[in-house]
């Protein structure tokens, strides 16, 4: 199974680039300066720090997954209003909606993001630093069937 920002060609990792099918298009996402900045007003964020504690709280509401996905869709060039990304289908629901804001959120916050597996057998996506000068972020608290953040929503090879 092919990691987001690890399929194609288009995404650069390097540049916090991640690629998604959404609405059944390959879509590079991207959670520039700008968009990162759309996401603290939108979440009444002071800085960095309170935003990505704000996502390490592991309570995200679907309004929250638009936003994520809708800023980072217009950081990667794409021109959505969060009303045309509330109406987007991705394959896989909000399992695959989680995942890709986790990858996304991963690759704008240079984490460590991968599946955990629970006790109960659920998969979780969560996003963390351990360096020093480094702020966590994560989605703890959103549980993931299937194959976590991978690249959801893209039609499978046989």
């Amino acid at each position: 199974m092919e990691r987001f920002g690890q399929v194609g060609n288009r995404a650069n990792r390097r540049r916090g680039e991640i690629e998604a099918v959404i609405d059944g298009e390959r879509r590079i996402l991207c959670l520039t300066l700008g968009a990162l900045a759309e996401l603290e007003t939108a979440f009444a964020a002071d800085d960095l720090t309170a935003l990505a504690a704000r996502f390490s709280r592991g309570r995200l509401t679907a309004t929250d997954l638009v936003r994520i996905l809708g800023a980072g869709l217009r950081g990667g060039g794409n021109l959505y209003c969060d009303e045309e990304v509330a109406a987007m289908s991705i394959e896989g629901g909000v399992a695959a909606y989680a995942a890709i804001a986790a990858a996304l959120l991963e690759a704008a916050f240079g984490g460590e993001a991968g599946v955990e597996t629970m006790g109960d057998g659920r998969r979780q996506a969560g996003i963390g630093h351990t360096g020093a000068g480094h702020t966590g972020a994560g989605l703890a608290g959103v549980g993931l069937s299937g194959g976590g953040a991978r690249d959801v929503g893209a039609p499978s090879n046989p």
